[in-house]
């Protein structure tokens, strides 16, 4: 089988071709990615010369590029996690997500509609559980929840999401679709909360937070969403949607006071002093207050449950880190330290 995996050099997409091209060798994955701002090829430096494996530099915004990549592999399926994925960013400039996450879904849609008039194929579409808006007190997503996005990134994906089951209804294209909760672990690019936390705290930088602190999220370690993606890829029900979550609800305040522990406990560094690195900051507009996702389907149905605890994830990721300097300062270029200086030191 030849297995299409958009956005490979992203955080989730490298995790998962890290995983996957090993493991699989009768498999051959080919990693499409534009190699925007946040993608890096030193991630997938350990995989990037097996023979299952082949990385295609292109842009799905781009129809004619999707085409011609679909004319070279012919591929069988097609794992979509090429997205614009920072809300940050998507409140600076919603139009560069509008054209990767809802023009490029299409170009990929309407391509795998096209070619795939015979045979067993397979559109996964993975997204977010951001795309129903903010919980209250109580409460949790599941695959029923109405949809109701509060950013032009969670707006985007929406768009995205009902795009994919448009075609499915419409035209009979074979999709899956993944809403999960907010991923941390290695590799991930350090504007995200966690890994932003982490790299300041071991330079004794302010550690920013919006609001006070009391937004929740659902956190899922990158190694077990790249797990239930395989699953549902592989075993998953076509024209169903699952949603991923990590049983691990924690406000952002206690998250960064986890972190400031562990790289103390990590490096020998006091963890009071950490701590008072601490700086509340401006809320962004629209942030939601809660996020918090159900699993039971995916556990009943397909046996996938979440293996890292967040303690346990935690602290792999800080490990990683903490060991990976060279990969660290080869993301953070001059236009990542604009952004940060940008988007948080205007809000102190």
């Amino acid at each position: 089988m030849i297995i299409v995996v958009t956005g490979g050099a992203g955080f989730i997409g490298s995790n998962l071709l890290q995983s996957l091209v090993p493991r699989f060798p009768e498999h051959h994955f080919v990693n499409v990615d534009k190699l925007g701002y946040a993608a890096n090829l030193q991630s997938l430096a350990e995989i990037e010369n097996a023979p299952n494996y082949t990385f295609e530099q292109g842009d799905i915004a781009d129809r004619t590029a999707v085409e011609s990549l679909f004319e070279r592999h012919a591929p069988d399926a097609v794992i979509h996690l090429a997205a614009e994925s920072h809300v940050d960013r998507s409140i600076v400039d919603p139009g560069s997500f509008i054209q990767s996450n809802v023009v490029g879904t299409f170009n990929l849609l309407d391509v795998c509609r096209n070619a795939w008039v015979t045979g067993n194929h397979v559109f996964h579409h993975v997204s977010t559980d951001e795309v129903f808006g903010s919980l209250g007190a109580d409460g949790a997503f599941h695959e029923e929840t109405r949809y109701d996005p509060s950013s032009p990134y969670s707006a985007s994906k929406a768009g995205s999401d009902h795009l994919v089951r448009a075609y499915h209804r419409t035209f009979g294209l074979p999709i899956k679709i993944t809403n999960c909760s907010n991923n941390y672990g290695p590799r991930q690019f350090p504007e995200k909360l966690i890994p932003l936390m982490i790299l300041n705290a071991v330079e004794r930088k302010p550690l920013p937070i919006y609001g006070r602190g009391a937004n929740v999220r659902d956190w899922l370690y990158v190694g077990d969403h790249c797990d239930a993606i395989w699953e549902v890829f592989t075993r998953g029900r076509l024209g169903e949607t699952y949603v991923i979550g990590g049983r691990a609800e924690l406000d952002n305040l206690t998250v960064v006071r986890s972190i400031c522990r562990i790289v103390a406990e990590e490096t020998g560094a006091p963890t009071d002093e950490l701590e008072a690195l601490v700086r509340f900051v401006a809320d962004r507009p629209g942030h939601d207050l809660r996020y918090a996702i159900d699993p039971s389907h995916i556990e009943a149905e397909l046996g996938w449950r979440p293996r890292e605890t967040f303690e346990a994830g935690l602290r792999k990721t800080v490990r990683w880190y903490l060991d990976n300097g060279t990969w660290v300062d080869g993301v953070r270029t001059g236009a990542y330290r604009e952004w940060i200086a940008r988007n948080y030191d205007r809000r102190t």
